[in-house]
């Protein structure tokens, strides 16, 4: 890129930038008001607390919960982590535990695969529900899952990749019928869907500040009154006595004030974006032959889009479009390191080579129509130019 060219950024599902005002919001934190909340009688430190607990009311209130229903982390990851292997332990290793089986699907993010993953060297036994070829979950399969043992279900919200959004609401309604705790990742969905607690009727919820304009390293994991969770770090009294450290005040009073500000906008900021979302996918389409949309047309999210083009990959494309300014990504950030096809475009049904061949393009506050167009015309030179050079025809 070069130092005059403007850049187009379409990865806002990897992050987004900080919000000013967030920035605004946090920098007392970051400087005088610098006191550790929990010590006791030292005015900045009360100050600190007192920002902590408004940030949590303010937090509770934009996703329909209670106050203490709310606990403070580090991201996403830390969120899932906790709510499955919480869960996991309270039910297996407790007291009266009795229940080692663990629901979940093909499609989630590392941070639930992985951790489940980990849980069945532990000898928990999990099922992974295969989704459609557009990425959704048949409720009758989580249905004919459930067991006597079963005591999690784990199932993404908004897809991080494909966009495919989930009925939550009713995968949890099936969960809850066999006393089975539910628990969503909707790292990719808050901020940019309404999220309500209640009328998802989960009972855990996790969430990242980075996602929707808030501070990276900070989190909320949404814990239902009265779940059993076991602690995720010993030490001292913090969130509720179960997650001791010191508390990052300035990145807390940041994720409460950037969710704030998303759901204010969220009704004509949705509508915009569908409207992008749904013309840059329309355009690609009828312009480049040989080009697919993975996951479903309407039931995704706002700003997603996930495109492939056949006998090309999208890794050449991504060098191309940076070259041209544009900011993309083949998949999760979290795997960027691998070569290996996405996990969830091959759950989908798609073959290896095809799967290798796909593009996110995620959308953001500051993208524009003209944006959009200058994306569709590189992308049409560029998926030519590759064509022409590959061998493959």
């Amino acid at each position: 890129m070069t130092n005059n060219q403007k850049l187009i950024y379409l990865d806002n599902a990897a992050t987004t930038p900080l919000r000013s005002e967030v920035l605004e919001a946090m920098m007392p934190f970051l400087t005088e008001e610098f006191g550790n909340p929990s010590a006791q009688f030292c005015p900045v430190a009360q100050f600190a607390r007192a920002a902590i607990d408004n940030a949590r009311v303010e937090l509770a209130s934009c996703l329909n919960a209670k106050p203490d229903e709310i606990f403070f982390t580090s991201g996403g990851t830390e969120s899932d982590n906790w709510a499955i292997k919480g869960v996991a332990f309270a039910n297996k290793f407790g007291a009266t535990a009795q229940k080692n089986h663990i629901i979940t699907t093909t499609i989630e993010h590392h941070a639930v695969s992985h951790t489940c993953e980990y849980l069945s060297k532990m000898g928990f036994d999990i099922t992974y529900l295969q989704v459609d070829s557009e990425g959704l979950v048949n409720p009758d399969d989580l249905e004919n899952a459930i067991t006597d043992k079963t005591c999690l279900v784990t199932i993404i919200h908004a897809n991080n990749e494909i966009g495919t959004v989930q009925d939550i609401k009713k995968l949890a309604e099936i969960a809850h019928k066999h006393d089975v705790i539910f628990h969503t990742d909707s790292v990719q969905s808050t901020g940019h869907l309404p999220i309500d607690v209640k009328d998802l009727g989960v009972d855990l919820l996790s969430m990242s500040g980075h996602k929707f304009r808030g501070p990276k390293g900070t989190g909320v994991l949404y814990v239902k009154k009265g779940t059993k969770l076991h602690n995720f770090a010993h030490g001292g009294a913090q969130e509720n006595n179960k997650r001791a450290g010191t508390e990052n005040v300035p990145g807390i009073v940041g994720i409460s004030k950037a969710l704030c500000l998303a759901l204010e906008e969220l009704p004509e900021e949705s509508k915009r974006l569908t409207k992008l979302r749904d013309y840059l996918i329309e355009t690609i389409l009828k312009r480049i032959p040989g080009s697919h949309l993975n996951g479903h047309l309407t039931q995704r999210l706002p700003n997603n889009v996930n495109v492939r083009f056949d006998n090309i990959e999208g890794e050449s494309i991504l060098l191309l479009l940076s070259t041209r300014g544009i900011c993309a990504s083949s998949g999760s950030a979290c795997a960027s390191a691998s070569l290996d096809p996405s996990h969830v475009l091959l759950a989908i049904g798609l073959p290896h080579e095809k799967a290798h061949g796909s593009l996110r393009l995620s959308l953001g506050d500051s993208t524009t129509k003209e944006d959009i167009d200058y994306t569709i015309d590189s992308l049409c030179e560029i998926v030519e130019k590759l064509r022409y050079m590959s061998p493959i025809k």
